[in-house]
This record gives C-alpha cells, sequence and structure tokens, in this order.
C-alpha cells in the first residue's frame, strides 16, 4: 500500500492550512488604518481599539498575528508598528504595497469575515449557530457524523503526540469530554493498557465515536456516555478528564463552568487536562495559536488561550498546581491541574 500511518507532526499541513490567513489579516488591517496609526505612537490595545472603531478583544488577535510576522511590535504593553510595516504598509509610504495586496487578495470570503469580525468581535451573520446548537443538547445525526468525521482526520498527529504523555498513566479511569471522534481517548487507551476511558459528548456524536471504538478494537476499555455538558450530570467515577479543542469553542465565561463542572465531578487528587494551542503569555504570537484564534473568532464563541488565562479560569474552579508541556504533537500542548 502506498499510504503511510499518521504520526504525531502534521505543523507542515497545518501552516498550509494556516497560511490562507496571512494576506487577508495584511489587508484587513491595512483597511482599518492600524499600520498608519501605530506608525505615529505607540498605543495600547484598548486605546488602538478606540482609535480605529473596532473591538478590542478582536483586535488583540489580529495584532498578535501581526506581530509573529514581525509588522508590529509590543513594549511595555504598547503597540507599535515595525520598520517592515511603515516601509511598505503604510498608506503614505513610497514603498506601499497596499493597494497590490488587496488586489491580489481572491480570499474575499475569508476576509469579509475577517473585517466583520474585528469591528463587532462577533461571528459574521452569515456563520451557523453550531456552538449555541451545541448548547441545545442534540442535533441530527448526519451532522454527528460529519463532526466525528472531521476531527477524526483533524486530531490523528495531535492524538498520537498526547497519548504519550506519562501524565496518563497515572489514572485509573479518564473521561475525554466533549469526544468528537474519540480519537484522543481512544489513543490515550492503546498507550496505556491499564487504563479504562469514557468518552463523553452528546448522544449523537457519543454513537458515531462508539463506531471509531469498534473499529479500533477497543470496546474492552473505551466506553461512551451521551450527555450534555452544560446540563446533565456527569458520570462519577473517572479520576482524570481530558478537554481536547473544546475550551477554544468558548468565551471564558462558560469555560469556568465548563471546569467548575469538572471540578465537582472529580474525586479529590483528580487531574484536568486541557489540550489546546496556547497563545504566549504576552500575547504577541506565535502565528499558529494566533492565527487559530481568529479561526475561532469567525467561527465560534472562544478564541486560543494563553497558559495564564487557563491558570485563572482552573483556579477559580479550585484546581491547583496549573502547568502546561508541548506534547510533540503538532502545535499543540496539555495544560494539567489537580483537585486538592
Amino acid at each position: 500500500m502506498s499510504a503511510l500511518p499518521p504520526t504525531i507532526d502534521d505543523t507542515q499541513i497545518w501552516d498550509a492550512w494556516l497560511s490562507q490567513f496571512k494576506l487577508p489579516i495584511l489587508n484587513v488591517c491595512i483597511e482599518a488604518g492600524l499600520f498608519t496609526a501605530l506608525s505615529e505612537e505607540a498605543l495600547a490595545t484598548a486605546e488602538l481599539a478606540e482609535r480605529l472603531n473596532v473591538d478590542a478583544r478582536a483586535l488583540s488577535m489580529f495584532l498578535a498575528a501581526l506581530c509573529a510576522q514581525g509588522y508590529v511590535e509590543k513594549r511595555l504593553n504598547k503597540w507599535r508598528a515595525t520598520s517592515l510595516a511603515r516601509t511598505w504598509l503604510h498608506p503614505q509610504g513610497q514603498g506601499y504595497w497596499g493597494q497590490f495586496l488587496s488586489s491580489i487578495d481572491n480570499n474575499q470570503h475569508l476576509r469579509s469575515r475577517l473585517s466583520e469580525s474585528l469591528k463587532t468581535g462577533q461571528r459574521p451573520a452569515d456563520v451557523d449557530e453550531r456552538p449555541s446548537g451545541w448548547e441545545k443538547g442534540s442535533m441530527p445525526q448526519k451532522v454527528a457524523e460529519g463532526i466525528a468525521a472531521f476531527m477524526q482526520a483533524h486530531s490523528q498527529a495531535p492524538a498520537l503526540g498526547t497519548a504519550r504523555m506519562p501524565e496518563f498513566g497515572e489514572l485509573k479511569c479518564l473521561m475525554d469530554v466533549g469526544c468528537g471522534s474519540g480519537v484522543y481517548g481512544i489513543e490515550i487507551a492503546r498507550a496505556n493498557p491499564a487504563l479504562k476511558v469514557v468518552l463523553m459528548d452528546l448522544k449523537e456524536v457519543a454513537a458515531e465515536a462508539a463506531k471509531y471504538v469498534s473499529a479500533a478494537g477497543m470496546e474492552e476499555r473505551v466506553s461512551t456516555a451521551g450527555v450534555n455538558m452544560f446540563e446533565e450530570e456527569w458520570p462519577e467515577g473517572p479520576d482524570g478528564h481530558l478537554f481536547c479543542n473544546v475550551f477554544h469553542d468558548w468565551s471564558a465565561e462558560t469555560n469556568r463552568t465548563l471546569a467548575k463542572a469538572s471540578f465537582d465531578a472529580l474525586p479529590s487528587g483528580g487531574r484536568i487536562f486541557l489540550h489546546e494551542i496556547l497563545m504566549d503569555d504576552e500575547y504577541t504570537g506565535p502565528f499558529e495559536a494566533a492565527a487559530f484564534s481568529l479561526l475561532m473568532l469567525i467561527g465560534t464563541l472562544g478564541q486560543q488561550y494563553s497558559l495564564a488565562e487557563f491558570k485563572e479560569i482552573l483556579e477559580s474552579a479550585g484546581f491547583t498546581d496549573v502547568r502546561a508541556a508541548r506534547t510533540g504533537g503538532g502545535y499543540y500542548s496539555l495544560v494539567s491541574a489537580r483537585k486538592p
């Protein structure tokens, strides 16, 4: 067979996927007057948002993406355009590329969505209501099938990387919350023969996850639970909860609710794990996290978070000993904390 099995490194595929954001980000920021404003003086995010009449939270994501590429820099919590931007992206500069960049930007769909979200801080009007629909507690089975299939393909490499983390060997039973296809739970169970795993998601998604469990031949150690994590009681018994690409779909307020639900369901000494691509603590990159955050901005209710932000969220629920480590699976990190 000519096809090869997945490895833990899919970063080049991610780079190709997220590269679609580079040109629209520049054009949206040129149109908003960002480079002109930051060439004139250094401004804090809130000051710049007021100057440009845009949403401050959305602006912070754009600034992180620009900073990671060298167009702006952050000093003493204020942003300033770099010489690169002042030379080639300032509308009054002799070397201005703006008109050319705008004319060759064929991704008008993404560009218009980014522009709208920068101004409003909300999902564009033409985006479906996926997150709020998730909160309703049910979805058509065909939709669940598509979600599971996408997550299975999207998560192969990071799941293999996560499964190698030694923390899971300390557990007796792990619950994969918002499991999608169950790829993370299945691979973690495969790597830890003494570990039981519960795949928890809405009943329609859990039914799809059960198919992947069967295909993997893991029915003896991996089970499923159809539960609305916002409205129904969580199964008791697991001493670990894993959230993979879940917290980035939601606001900080909703994530505090999820963290508290996890804390209440775990026994003393239990662990919570968040598997995410982290922003750095200064919110200046990296580009992959910033671009992924912009994808969340135009598609969900959330964003990519820094470890400092996750620490505040988890500690607000009562967790302690918050830490993070890169998994080796693409750009992902595993954030962990413990219930006293």
